[in-house]
């Protein structure tokens, strides 16, 4: 048997196989499980750990032709799937051993886009973080040393030292609270009061830099992926980097599914269309199909006139959608784009007798 199909398994299966596993192995902890049901669970942990070993081969196969350093955190989660196992059979000889293949958790992420976006974060703002973390270990410390000082003759079973005092402070600068130590002095109740605003600051800041980092990453990515759907469209690939900058920030992506009405005839419209792939059907007396590199919906903008036709999707459309407010933008900005917008709306409308610009099916559109 290939062992390369199972290095394509599915992130779904991945995780399927997973929970079968965990589920086994908690089930294995049951202690009113044995004889033939205790076995038959350890072969089916055993075949899981066989498809992650083929899946493992599988992975290290495929790598000969693909970037190293990209794979570095599939084949990594491959092997602990494997090792890790492994070696609690040949290593550890308790009932226990069921219980390491709890690292089978993690084969859901291999795939993950989203663990990766967490590491572009958190590399990205990492000195800021370990700044934080760093007055978060200031503040901590400083308010274990203050608490011992301060209830360490009072209570010297639980502030008796500053390890002790020091599960105090973890506990009540999170303001978790759990009210199993706590000071009984005046100065340190007010102790604990300050630790608490301090807790609140610091998982502010937290919190604000990750959500700053993520909104940062996704915007990041987003511009990227934009940048290359406009790049696509013919009318725009003479354009300069700065003037290319300003259509991305403008225009806005829109995938529509086959079958899907776009605009209808008669309707007020407020933005236009550009093709970047698939092909759409505009509704005429005899109906017009506009592929990738076309625009429609242009006459909304210039004229204000409602749609004059209804204009579906023949297949999976991928759009960039140009609201007349940033229509408006891109003629200060570019006017070149707009005069050749113009010019093909009148072309469209039989108003000037040119001969269709190149890149750009001139037929009626609404």
């Amino acid at each position: 048997m290939s062992a390369l199909p199972f290095s394509k398994i599915s992130a779904p299966l991945n995780g399927l196989l997973a929970a079968i596993g965990l589920m086994t192995v908690a089930a294995l902890t049951a202690s009113d499980i044995a004889g033939r049901t205790r076995l038959a669970l350890e072969l089916l942990l055993a075949g899981i750990w066989i498809i992650y070993c083929l899946q493992l081969t599988g992975t290290l196969f495929i790598q000969r032709t693909t970037d190293l350093r990209d794979r570095i955190p599939v084949i990594a989660v491959d092997v602990l799937a494997v090792l890790v196992p492994l070696a609690a059979f040949l290593l550890d000889g308790t009932r226990d051993q069921s219980l390491y293949c709890a690292v089978w958790l993690l084969k859901p992420l291999r795939d993950s886009t989203f663990f990766r976006l967490v590491g572009r974060v958190l590399t990205n703002e990492a000195r800021n973080l370990i700044g934080v973390t760093s007055v978060f270990g200031i503040i901590l410390f400083s308010a274990a040393l203050v608490a011992y000082i301060i209830e360490r003759d009072l209570q010297p079973d639980k502030f008796g030292s500053i390890p002790q005092a020091m599960w105090w402070a973890v506990v009540t600068l999170s303001t978790t609270g759990y009210g199993d130590v706590t000071p009984q002095s005046f100065a340190g109740r007010v102790l604990a009061g300050l630790v608490m605003m301090c807790g609140i600051g610091i998982f502010a800041l937290w919190a604000g830099l990750l959500a700053t980092g993520f909104y940062e990453e996704v915007r990041r990515q987003d511009f990227v992926r934009n940048w290359q759907l406009v790049a696509a469209v013919p009318l725009f690939q003479k354009l300069g980097s700065a003037a290319l900058v300003e259509v991305v920030r403008a225009l806005r992506p829109r995938v529509v599914p086959a079958g899907t009405i776009i605009c209808r005839k008669g309707e007020t419209g407020d933005r236009m269309f550009f093709i970047v792939e698939g092909r759409v059907s505009v509704a005429k007396p005899n109906p017009v199909e506009l592929g990738a590199g076309s625009f429609f919906g242009e006459m909304a903008l210039i004229s204000g006139e409602p749609r004059s036709a209804t204009v579906s999707a023949v297949t999976e459309v991928s759009l960039l959608s140009l609201y007349s407010v940033d229509f408006q933008m891109l003629s200060k900005n570019s006017p070149e784009i707009a005069d050749i917008i113009r010019k093909t709306a009148l072309e469209r409308r039989g108003a000037v007798p040119d001969p269709p610009l190149e890149g750009n099916d001139t037929k009626s559109t609404p």
